[in-house]
């Protein structure tokens, strides 16, 4: 499901089971140790997944440990991002010289709980996600805007080191295709924080609802960031 948001260029792997059987390094079984079992099936399966990307890029494995705010530390030279969600692992990783940054997030295609989007939203994305509710009814607005905030968050994060809060950036979408056999389009996010924004103010991402899941993400290439300086 992810690799249908992905640019040529990006390694990815996903797996909708738990890849429980998969090895851990001694690293990451330390750091696991005291999990429940849940948190060891996502650590687990997200490890094997990016390892398996990692592979489609000629990079060993190695350990995958999260490091600041729980963001991924992947070998030097590489760029990537995770994303679990209930039924639905994935990794995403891309050379540097070729990405500067990636930020995924999977989630299942159900509203958000009661409240939540009141936490997450401006009234105008509020508004926009209730519009598009009732003449694309297939997707759940409201999960696809809190899934391409994450996105954003994860593509932001590793490039500033900086948190980043659900109102720090509005979230504009675009549609494409059809609701009743997956639907799919862009999505544009504006940062509102102070300056300076090491791509600019503006990020934009792709999204895609497919088998009961959801899924967004962030791909900012150097070519992309460079015209973007540019104009």
């Amino acid at each position: 499901m992810i690799g249908d948001i992905l640019p040529a260029g990006v390694r990815y792997a996903d797996s909708r089971t738990d890849l429980t059987h998969e090895p851990l390094h001694p690293e990451e079984e330390e750091h696991i140790a005291l999990a429940v079992d849940t948190r060891r099936r996502e650590f687990t399966t997200t490890r094997a997944c990016a390892r398996k990307a990692l592979a489609g890029l000629g990079i060993p494995s190695v350990p995958i440990l999260p490091g600041q705010r729980g963001a991924p530390r992947w070998p030097a030279g590489v760029v990537g991002s995770m994303t679990h969600c209930v039924g639905y692992r994935a990794a995403a990783v891309a050379r540097a010289g070729e990405a500067l940054t990636i930020g995924i997030d999977a989630e299942p295609n159900e509203p958000l709980p009661d409240g939540v989007l009141e936490a997450i939203a401006f009234p105008k994305e509020s508004a926009a996600v209730h519009a598009l509710g009732r003449t694309n009814p297939g997707v759940c607005w409201d999960r696809l805007l809190f899934s391409a905030k994450e996105s954003v968050y994860k593509a932001w994060f590793p490039l500033t080191e900086r948190f980043l809060s659900f109102e720090d950036a509005t979230i504009t979408f675009d549609v494409e295709g059809d609701s009743r056999t997956g639907t799919a389009g862009g999505f544009h996010a504006e940062l509102l924080v102070e300056g300076p924004w090491p791509t600019g103010r503006r990020m934009a991402g792709r999204w895609s609802v497919r088998d009961g899941l959801l899924g967004t993400s962030i791909v900012l290439l150097h070519s992309t960031t460079q015209t973007r300086r540019n104009t």
